[in-house]
């Protein structure tokens, strides 16, 4: 099999890694892609690091930012002569914020055929409830918030609070 080098490609690749910031956050981004999703009292994060050794993974939170830096090496030492190198290589990181409706002592995290997958739960605190509403005919009656209420829950507490 034999590779042709093209200056004009590799001129362009070249462009495209200066106007990228090639090492920086774009670069970082690019080669990190994700998927995150809520799955119920979850959010989950899909992560694709291909080829990444998993000892090199390393998550870590500080006031609501969860970091995710990798690194992936290319062996061979210094016997190589290139002809096209086109996997990345280095660290890499990608930062997202939490914010405060997660529970942050709680997170998985799991590795498994170059797709780092995080759970992260949600807080009791910001999961939906009902609230239970007093009134003066020594019933009570609930008002739900959130997923599990209904019209009619709404309607008996209203009915109820009037009389």
């Amino acid at each position: 099999m034999a590779l042709t080098f093209d200056p004009f490609r590799e001129m362009d690749r070249m462009t495209a890694r200066l106007l990228s910031g090639a090492g920086g956050a774009a670069a970082a981004s690019s080669w990190m892609p994700m998927d995150l999703y809520r799955s119920g009292d979850h959010y989950v994060v899909h992560v694709d690091l291909p080829g990444i050794d998993p000892g090199s993974i390393d998550l870590g939170i500080d006031a609501g930012t969860l970091t995710i830096q990798a690194e992936r090496t290319i062996g061979g030492g210094d016997q190589r002569q290139w002809i096209a190198q086109e996997r990345p290589a280095g660290r890499y990181m990608r930062q997202l914020s939490l914010g405060n409706d997660v529970d942050l002592d709680r997170i998985e995290a799991s590795y498994e055929h170059g797709v780092l997958t995080l759970t992260i739960p949600v807080a009791e605190r910001a999961k939906p409830r009902k609230i239970e509403v007093q009134h003066g005919g020594g019933g009570q009656s609930q008002i739900g918030t959130g997923q599990g209420s209904s019209e009619s829950e709404s309607a008996t507490a209203t009915a109820g609070s009037t009389s």
